[in-house]
């Protein structure tokens, strides 16, 4: 059975992820599995702390050393499971029908790839626990899961709501067409209107890739305004967005397209930071 995965950690940002994962299963009829990945930074036990002590020093040092890693990783582990259960009371008081709590060992992104075949859809928030609301950074897990699954990334940055509209950054190429094609074959997003943009210049070329794009979407139902706006990707979306007053925004990362630059290149930690709604990253 395939599921919506919703990586909480007991941040902040666990609250909406468990909240945008929610509107996810529901949108997408199928059940939620909240993941919480114990990793070695939180559960940190090193095999060998006699090198760090040194030489000639008393052994029953060791001994506390070993007992305290202990601890910790007892502590990890309840706290895990107290994070999960009010995770699961939250989702189920949401309207969640079918959820699941899934504690691991290990690399949150690892996890995810032992998970990936039964997964349709990997919801995260965009800082970790270790980072406030009002941190200007991105959670250390956030460019790698998007470099690495091969399943739609949804990010939570905030408070999250019931979106009202989408829109769908597109460049006119390959992974762009396979962006369009998910979600078009998705219920995610389906009842939502679509405004599809494209940044550059308004070429024939590309006015005719921008509008079998929209003939996609809306033979399977979408409600589509399309537009090509001169200038950078970046600032153009950005302004696409504030003046449409757009709640999620949609994209590719995929091959070497200028948005899979835009994503996972320089303009990455920059897009996520400023963005104040949803981010769908698509593969």
């Amino acid at each position: 059975m395939t599921n919506i995965i919703a990586c909480i950690d007991g941040s902040a940002l666990s609250e909406y992820v468990t909240t945008a994962s929610v509107w996810a299963a529901k949108q997408m009829g199928c059940s939620l599995t909240l993941l919480h990945s114990l990793e070695k930074d939180a559960v940190r036990t090193d095999d060998d702390l006699s090198g760090s002590i040194g030489f000639g020093s008393r052994e029953h040092l060791l001994d506390e050393l070993v007992a305290l890693d202990e601890k910790r990783a007892k502590l990890a582990l309840e706290h895990g499971k107290i994070v999960l259960e009010n995770a699961r009371a939250f989702a189920n008081k949401a309207g969640a029908k079918l959820v699941e709590e899934l504690q691991r060992h290990g690399d949150l992104v690892e996890n995810l790839l032992d998970l990936e075949e039964e997964t349709r859809l990997v919801v995260i928030g965009r800082l970790g626990i270790s980072h406030t609301m009002d941190a200007h950074t991105v959670g250390s897990h956030i460019e790698r899961v998007a470099r690495t699954l091969h399943k739609p990334i949804l990010i939570s940055v905030g408070k999250f709501t019931t979106p009202k509209n989408f829109m769908i950054a597109y460049d006119g190429r390959e992974a762009a067409d396979n962006a369009i094609a998910r979600i078009a074959q998705s219920p995610l997003l389906i009842g939502l209107p679509c405004h599809l943009v494209m940044a550059g210049d308004d070429t024939p070329e590309r006015r005719a890739k921008l509008e079998e794009a929209q003939t996609i979407l809306e033979e399977e139902g979408f409600e589509v305004i399309s537009s090509i706006r001169p200038g950078k990707i970046y600032p153009v979306l950005t302004q696409y967005r504030e003046e449409n007053k757009i709640e999620l925004m949609a994209m590719g990362a995929y091959a070497h397209s200028k948005v899979r630059q835009f994503f996972v290149g320089s303009n990455t930690t920059k897009m996520i930071i400023e963005s104040d709604i949803p981010l769908l990253i698509l593969r």
